[in-house]
This record gives structure tokens, C-alpha cells and sequence, in this order.
């Protein structure tokens, strides 16, 4: 057989090669292709639709509108509107935009569109609201960022607020306004503080009782605390009420003395020789000689009247080295002095300074006594019944005194000094009987007054010497002073120990040259204050108190 004539070999492919793929693993191949395909371009839709959310995020329409202020150095002296006063908010605000300074007392943020705020200046609030508000629609612009950053801030920071007054359809119960409200547009820091070791409203608590809960004693600010950190404690409404009160006691004094041709003096308070007793004197060194600073500006004082200066009255400092802890008692207190020649007889000083208490506390009532006034603050913390004013002060004599007293059962020397009880237990029987809170003795025993003190001429066993006191405590002590020489050093003679007139050689002599009959009398404000407003303590009415353990801050 020819090679043409052979059969052709077959054409098939042997078993051991590769198979062409099925129609179905095609077709399930093209269904993954696509699935991924599908799933990246998700991806890549998300994370573009991801930036683009982060950049319109990172866009912040209130750019400008907040922030902190750069340290305050007057750098710019260009004249600009004075700062909104909140206590001058009112219904004729309502619409305009103000721009005020104050303190951030609260903060409370609901969800993440809406900021309420307190904000304080001294006695007066205001609520504000800071609103989110990305788009126009005709509002000032909130953005996110500035929420979060008002919402950041520390409370008791001082801010600079920008916004709205606007009225409110329910009174607020946490500021003083009540029927208005600032939106909020700007915001800024002006003073950052960092989180206060006493909270302001933890010291706008009064102190708790003895059988109180332990809780409620954990939870309350004992005197030295709130002395400790004084200025956060002067914050409180209560002490933004006190020392406008203070304050208002000096203007009175000085406004009822003025309209009566009194001269206001400054005397020294380094002196050269002791006041009174060495036992309450603080010794100092002046130089290479003893000094004493003045325990009151009694022997200046007389000496100004000596100077044909009839009337003159003094406010300052006065010390004393008493090493007492009492309620009433400080080392340094403020004394409201005064000094008159007399023409006929000392009780021209006693009525002119019953007129002019009288006048003083009226004046307080008047001024700070109107509802939501400084008085009412107070009591909010330290409750107390209202001061009874009399239209005319009692006037009692020592020995009537005594009497009362030994009515009521105490057991009183007729010579004697009153105790603190003593005086209490006074005013007590002078309230029921007399309904007042403000009354004098006269006549008071000649042994327990100082050498300067005018004998009584028809008993010489009493004095032309008087107290005033308040809620039965001693506010003023006062008298008719020696004003002859020879019966002056008399008087210093009798002193145990005597004093040596040559010692207050310059006092003396004042006396010496001619000086007019006069009286007069040393008041305590601190105790002015304490005991109208019946504080439980003096030093709640002195802003730095000075006690035998206290000479700090």
C-alpha cells in the first residue's frame, strides 16, 4: 500500500489536555467580574461622597463670629459705644442688637443645635441662646464649630457677647430678667479661667445647721473656705448685695453730716503714744523708735476740734490687738468718727447721731429695700427678720437699763459693765417693750469709760458718755470729752496705771491752748452692716477680714 492510500489519523485531542470551560462557569465568572466591578464604584461614590462631607464640614460659616480675644493691652484707642449694662435691659431693647461684657455662669446645651447660657454682671443675669444656624434664613449664622466651642467653655469665663434682645412668652426662673433674652450671634472669650476650686453656686448656700445631714454638711462652704477664696465668694449675689449695702452706709453717713457743716479728715494711723489701754494695742517699729498704730483717731480728733474746726468727721481703719474670735469681733475694722463742739449741753451730739442712724437706715430701706433689691438677696442666704426702725430712738439711762435687766431675773452689778449677753437680753426686753431695734443708753458709770470722758456733774459716779446699739449689740460708743487741761491730766492720774500727760505731751497741750466744750463718737460699719442685715458673723460683712488668725488674702 502506497503512503496516499494510508488512512489519515485522527484528529481529536488525547483525554490528558485541557477542556474548554462550560457555558455556565462563563456565565458565573462574568457575574463576579461584575459584582466587583459594582462594589468598587460604591467605594469609590462613598469615599468621594465622604470628602465632599468633609469639606463642606471643614467650611465654618461663622468664621469671625467667635473665638478668643487676644490679651486685652488697649491697643486700640478708637472711640466706640460703651458696653450694654444688663441692669438697663428693657422693653424698649427688644429688636436691637447689644454688645455687653460678662460672666458665664452657666451652660447647658441641648442636643447639638441649641446652647442656653447664663450670663452675670454683679447682681444682674441674663438668659442667652445660641442657636445652629448654617444657612441664612435671614439669622445671623451658628456653626457647628462655634457650638461646640461655646459649649467648651469653662464657666466663670469672662465673654463678649453679640445678640438680639428678644422677649419670651414664659418668664425665666434663673436670671434676673425674666421677659427678655439675648440670641446669641457672637461669641467670644475675653478672660478663660480654668475649673474653680469653689463653685458660685455652692457658696450662694448658707451654712448648714448643726443637726443638718452629713450630706448636707459635705455639701456646705464653711466660713474659712469662702474667706480662703474670697473672690470667687464675692461673686454670689449675696456678696454683690452686702458691700453695695456697705458702701451705701458710707454714702449716707457722709450725705446727713455734710448737710450739717461737718469737715471730713484723714488722722493718722502710726502714732506715737497709745489710745487707750496697752493690752489692745499693736506695737510697731517706726524706724529706731516704738509706734502703735491707732487703736481709733480719738485723741487727732479732739485735737482738730481744738483747731477751730467745730465739726469734723472721719471713715478709716482702726486696730486693735484684742485676741477675741467672737462673731463681732476683728483686729482691723473700718470706724465712721465724729467730733462737734457743743453749745449748751452734750445731748446735742446724742440727738444729732440718733437723726442720723435713723436717717442711715431709713436711707438703706429706701434704697435697697424695694422687692428684688440687695436686702432681699441677702435674706435669700442668711434669713432674717426686717430691721425696726423707730420714728424717734429710744433713750434710756444705765441705771434704767440695770433696772430692766434685774426685772428679767439677770443678776447685774449696778456699776458694772454690761456682758454680751447682757446687751442681747437688753435688746430683747427694749423690743418688746418699745418695738424697736435700735436704742441708747445714756449715763453710762464714769469707772468703765476712758480718761477722756466727762464726769456726770451731778453724780460722780456716772458719765456724759452714751452707746448705741442694734439687735441689742453695741454699735457706738461715745461722749462728752474733757476739755480743760488741769481736770484732763486729772483724769490721767486716776488711770491704773497712771498715764504721764508728757507722754501725750501734743494732746495735752491741745488743751492747753483752749479747746471748746465737745462730744462725739466712734461707730463700726462692719457692725452697722452685720447687724441690720443680722449676719451670723462680722467678717461676712468686711471683704478681707482681719482676725488673731486671718491676715490673708
Amino acid at each position: 500500500m502506497s503512503e496516499e492510500q494510508k488512512p489519515i489519523a485522527s484528529q481529536e485531542p488525547s483525554q490528558g489536555g485541557p477542556a474548554e470551560p462550560s457555558k455556565s462557569a462563563l456565565k458565573k465568572k462574568a457575574k463576579e467580574e461584575e459584582k466587583a466591578k459594582k462594589a468598587e464604584e460604591r467605594k469609590r461614590k462613598e469615599e468621594e461622597a465622604k470628602a465632599a462631607k468633609a469639606a463642606a464640614d471643614s467650611v465654618d460659616v461663622a468664621v469671625g463670629s467667635y473665638g478668643k480675644l487676644p490679651l486685652h493691652q488697649s491697643q486700640d484707642e478708637t472711640p466706640k459705644e460703651p458696653l450694654k449694662r444688663l441692669d438697663t435691659v428693657g422693653p424698649n431693647d427688644v429688636g436691637n442688637t447689644v454688645l455687653f461684657r460678662a460672666r458665664l455662669a452657666n451652660s447647658r446645651q441641648q442636643g447639638n443645635k441649641m446652647l442656653f447660657c447664663e450670663l452675670r454682671q454683679g447682681l444682674v443675669s441674663i438668659q442667652g441662646l445660641l442657636a445652629l444656624n448654617e444657612a441664612t434664613e435671614g439669622r445671623p449664622l451658628v456653626s457647628k464649630q462655634m457650638m461646640k466651642f461655646c459649649a467648651a467653655i469653662t464657666l466663670e469665663s469672662i465673654v463678649l457677647v453679640e445678640g438680639e434682645i428678644k422677649p419670651v412668652d414664659i418668664e425665666i426662673e434663673a436670671t434676673t430678667i425674666k421677659h427678655f433674652e439675648v440670641h446669641i450671634s457672637k461669641f467670644w472669650t475675653a478672660i478663660a479661667v480654668n475649673p474653680l476650686p469653689v463653685q458660685i453656686s455652692a457658696a450662694s448656700h448658707a451654712a448648714v445647721a448643726d443637726d443638718a445631714s452629713e450630706e448636707a454638711k459635705k455639701a456646705a462652704i464653711g466660713l474659712d473656705t469662702r474667706l480662703n477664696h474670697r473672690v470667687i465668694d464675692l461673686r454670689t449675689a449675696t456678696n454683690q448685695a452686702i458691700f453695695r449695702i456697705r458702701s451705701g452706709v458710707k454714702h449716707l453717713f457722709r450725705e446727713f453730716l455734710d448737710a450739717r457743716g461737718f469737715i471730713e479728715f484723714e488722722t493718722p494711723k502710726l502714732q506715737g503714744a497709745m489710745t487707750e489701754s496697752g493690752a489692745s494695742v499693736f506695737k510697731v517699729t517706726y524706724f529706731d523708735r516704738p509706734a502703735f498704730l491707732a487703736q481709733s483717731p480719738q485723741l487727732a480728733k479732739q485735737m482738730i476740734v481744738a483747731g477751730d474746726f467745730e465739726r469734723m468727721y472721719e471713715i478709716g481703719p482702726v486696730f486693735r490687738a484684742e485676741n477675741s474670735w467672737g462673731p463681732r469681733h476683728m483686729t482691723e475694722f473700718t470706724g465712721m468718727d465724729i467730733e462737734m463742739a457743743i453749745e449748751h449741753h452734750y445731748h446735742e451730739t446724742v440727738t444729732l447721731l440718733e437723726d442720723m442712724l435713723i436717717f442711715v437706715f431709713h436711707g438703706l430701706n429706701k434704697r435697697f429695700g424695694q422687692p428684688g433689691g440687695e436686702i432681699e438677696w441677702v435674706r435669700k442666704q442668711w434669713p432674717s427678720e426686717p430691721f425696726v426702725v423707730p420714728e424717734k430712738a429710744v433713750r434710756l439711762r444705765f441705771s434704767e437699763g440695770i433696772k430692766m435687766l434685774r426685772d428679767a431675773g439677770r443678776e447685774i452689778e449696778e456699776l458694772e459693765d454690761l456682758s454680751t449677753e447682757d446687751e442681747k437680753t437688753l435688746g430683747r426686753l427694749v423690743k418688746e417693750k418699745y418695738n424697736t431695734d435700735f436704742f441708747v443708753l445714756d449715763k453710762f458709770p464714769l469707772k468703765i469709760r476712758p480718761f477722756y470722758t466727762m464726769p456726770d456733774p451731778n453724780d460722780e459716779r456716772y458719765s456724759n458718755s452714751y452707746d448705741f446699739f442694734m439687735r441689742g449689740q453695741e454699735i457706738l460708743s461715745g461722749a462728752q470729752r474733757v476739755h480743760d487741761a488741769e481736770l484732763l491730766k486729772h483724769r490721767m492720774s486716776l488711770v491704773d496705771p497712771p498715764i504721764d500727760p508728757s507722754i501725750m505731751k501734743d494732746y495735752v497741750n491741745a488743751f492747753e491752748y483752749g479747746a471748746p466744750p465737745h462730744a462725739g463718737a466712734g461707730l463700726g460699719l462692719d457692725r452697722i452692716v452685720q447687724f441690720f442685715l443680722n449676719l451670723p458673723n462680722i467678717r461676712l460683712s468686711t471683704v478681707f477680714p482681719r482676725d488673731p488668725g486671718r491676715i490673708a488674702p
